[in-house]
């Protein structure tokens, strides 16, 4: 297991846990790249980053994910924070916009400040 942190600067800190018995090339990427600043925006409940450092192709995709998962979009090289439903998914379900590699498991349950989250808004991903 790996922490990492992303800070919403002024706002808040989020604690991850990376699985690496998941997707152990997309973690071993994002590692290798950290640390570093990215814009974040808001889709649903799912915050997801602008184009990251980390490039990697798909590793065991999911086209559904569960709630507070973290993932790794290859299309858009960005990373995604799912703390509830995303515009596109069925009722009961969180769906990315197309398959993403789950990477591990966000450490925070409080969801209320994604209301402060502007786009393009700039993050800190570090260990």
């Amino acid at each position: 297991m790996h922490r990492v942190t992303v800070d919403l600067l002024k706002i808040k800190k989020i604690m991850l846990e990376l699985d690496d018995t998941i997707a152990p090339k997309t973690i071993k990427s994002l590692l290798g790249c950290l640390p570093f600043d990215v814009g974040i925006n808001v889709w649903g409940e799912e915050l997801y980053t602008d184009k990251t450092p980390i490039n990697v192709g798909a590793e065991n995709p999911q086209s559904l994910v569960d709630r507070m998962d973290v993932a790794y979009w290859p299309p858009g090289k960005a990373i995604c924070l799912f703390f509830g439903p995303t515009p596109i998914g069925n009722e009961g379900e969180i769906r990315p916009y197309s398959p993403v590699n789950v990477i591990g498991k966000i450490k925070e349950t409080e969801k209320n400040f994604i209301k402060n989250i502007h786009a393009g808004m700039r993050v800190h991903f570090s260990l």
